[in-house]
């Protein structure tokens, strides 16, 4: 097959804004891209440093074997196409938007004595449609409270001035309970009506202030008039309205039509939230969520999600708020970075909900598939601990001792931030006398890992010292005797504050107490901690009913040992037949043994 030149397909392309397309040798559609110079962005693919990228776009660059483009008058433009060849397309490397749902409008029918209703069909008649609501339940308490501000028909009659003239109607039930005025007998004018679809309009796009005040003066005139029928009437839509209101404006009333965005993203997800603010109300809200493709960066997938949200819901707000810089210039469009302030609040909110999407989410998926939850807390660990591999083998120590008497360590083991538990292992310490926690750690740690290296059994990627640096130095030192100081990682973790150390490093690393890296290191400190605390606790008992036992006449150390040995427990002793006791012990002894246990009760 013939190679790729790259080279000659560059020079074709012009250094403007516009879209490319890679295609592979079947002549199938690979990627789509904006650029704001094509020329430039085409050249990145191709140049040396594109292969210090992930392995992903490697794999893309070698089975592009055409480039086609499209440019455009502005980077704006580029977006806005690029999105809906994403779309229509759906390439293999771009980010999949994953998304199908047909969320419904609430339309004002072009008709006489127009229907309010909501649909999920938009058809092109000339009607006004509002929406598309991602919110079903926000959609129907909208059309709730319009329906008891202004009685509208719900009939599909063709309400049309002759129809009406030549009295082809009747008035039903919903006239007879006053939820309709009863236009198809002429008992309520179209002028009247249309005011009503005016007012409900406005209070769809947001502007419920405008609807507020004009009620407002309706009301004042009533009271004056001295028509307290009406002014009862309208004090209660005035009510109504501003209670929902109230509901739904989060900021002041002044920001008006905005759009707001927010990301979070994972490994191989970024979710993005976003709010639709008109007159300080809060209009449309909805996360999506992306799949990575490449590697994408975050600004690049919160451009892509902005040109979806900006074409399904029809928004032309001149304003986006946004978290960071996009690098984005159109004189038609201001983003905007809020520090502080009502649209840093706005921010905020989008914020919250979008973080709140994805863990929710993403622990939809890790209980599907517990392994993702262990390659992210992996990943994480990695990452906050600045280790150079995945932590998937880790290994705690921890001493214990009474003033220096029946010293012990502990060693846990975690797989894959699991406990191992048939692997941890107790260590009884032969070199060390009296309270010297740093010489046990040192002991403990040369013994572990002299054993492995002899047996030829891997090495933890991670140790962690229950201890500060003290601790760490000893374990240290053993390592370095060993001569693998180099090829795992160790740290260690002091109680009172959780301080992270590391070898060399006098300044401790603070994880966040809600960190589960952290979370992970506390629940190996602390089994590690109750693995040691357990055995010492069985040592000393052993130690002091050895010690018990020896003061029995006949039975010295040695016959209080085998008797340990044979038994392992004063209960055992205790239910054991003379038969099962003359195994370990001459008679003389066993009666003298009888004895105590008779007086000990």
């Amino acid at each position: 097959m013939k190679k790729f030149d790259y080279q000659s397909a560059l020079k074709k392309i012009p250094a403007k804004p516009g879209i490319y397309q890679f295609w592979d040798v079947q002549g199938k559609l690979l990627y789509i891209g904006k650029a704001k110079n094509l020329q430039n962005r085409v050249k990145s693919y191709f140049s040396k440093d594109s292969y210090h990228v992930n392995a992903k776009t490697r794999v893309l660059v070698g089975k592009i074997n055409q480039i086609t483009f499209t440019i455009v008058d502005t980077e704006i433009d580029a977006w806005l196409l690029e999105n809906s060849l994403i779309k229509k397309y759906q390439p293999r490397y771009n980010v999949l938007l994953k998304d199908g749902k047909t969320y419904p409008w609430i339309v004002v029918k072009h008709e006489h004595f127009p229907r309010v209703f909501w649909t999920r069909n938009r058809i092109k008649d000339g009607s006004s449609y509002f929406g598309p609501y991602a919110s079903v339940g926000m959609m129907h308490a909208i059309l709730d409270v319009i329906k008891e501000l202004y009685p509208l028909r719900t009939c599909s009659l063709p309400l049309t001035p002759e129809n009406i003239a030549a009295g082809k109607f009747k008035v039903c039930l919903e006239y007879q309970i006053g939820n309709c005025k009863g236009p198809c007998q002429a008992f309520q004018s179209e002028g009247d009506y249309d005011q009503s679809i005016e007012s409900l309009k406005a209070i769809l796009n947001g502007k419920i202030g405008i609807v507020l005040k004009k009620l407002k003066e309706e009301l004042d005139q009533s009271i004056e008039e001295l028509n307290f029928e009406l002014s009862h009437h309208l004090k209660q839509k005035y009510e109504l309205l501003e209670h929902y209101q109230s509901k739904s404006t989060i900021v002041n009333s002044s920001i008006s039509d905005v759009d707001v965005f927010s990301i979070a993203s994972s490994e191989q997800y970024a979710f993005v939230n976003f709010l639709k603010v008109i007159s300080g109300t809060v209009t449309q809200t909805q996360t999506i969520e992306l799949k990575k493709r490449l590697d994408e960066t975050e600004a690049e997938l919160l451009t892509i999600a902005i040109s979806e949200f900006r074409t399904r819901f029809n928004s032309t707000s001149r304003e986006i708020i946004v978290p960071f810089e996009l690098g984005i210039h159109d004189p038609e469009i201001k983003f905007t970075v809020p520090k502080l302030g009502e649209k840093k609040k706005l921010l905020e909110l989008s914020q919250t909900n979008v973080l709140f999407f994805k863990r929710q989410r993403l622990d939809q998926y890790e209980k599907l598939n517990p392994q993702l939850r262990t390659e992210r807390l992996l990943q994480q660990m990695k990452k906050d601990l600045r280790l150079n591999q995945l932590p998937q083998h880790i290994e705690c120590f921890d001493n214990s001792n009474i003033q220096g008497r029946y010293p012990v360590s502990a060693m846990v083991v975690f797989r894959d931030a699991r406990p191992a538990k048939k692997e941890y292992r107790h260590f009884n310490v032969k070199t060390v006398a009296g309270p010297n926690d740093f010489a046990t750690m040192e002991e403990v740690v040369f013994r572990r890992y002299s054993r492995l290296l002899e047996e030829n059994i891997a090495l933890p990627q991670l140790i962690v010292i229950d201890g500060g640096k003290g601790q760490l130095s000893a374990a240290l030192k053993s390592l370095k005797k060993l001569g693998i100081e180099r090829q795992v990682t160790v740290i260690g973790i002091a109680k009172r504050l959780e301080e992270i150390y590391y070898p060399g490093d006098g300044h401790p690393l603070y994880l966040d107490k809600r960190s589960e890296s952290l979370k992970i290191i506390q629940q190996l400190r602390d089994e590690a901690h109750r693995f040691g605390i357990t055995f010492h606790r069985q040592k000393r008992n052993k130690a002091t009913l050895s010690t018990e036992l020896e003061q029995i006449p006949g039975i010295g150390k040695i016959s209080a040992n085998k008797l340990l040995k044979h038994f392992k427990s004063v209960k055992n002793i205790r239910l054991a037949t003379e038969a099962e006791l003359l195994i370990v012990l001459n008679s003389k002894q066993m009666k003298a043994l009888q004895i105590y246990l008779k007086d000990s009760v």
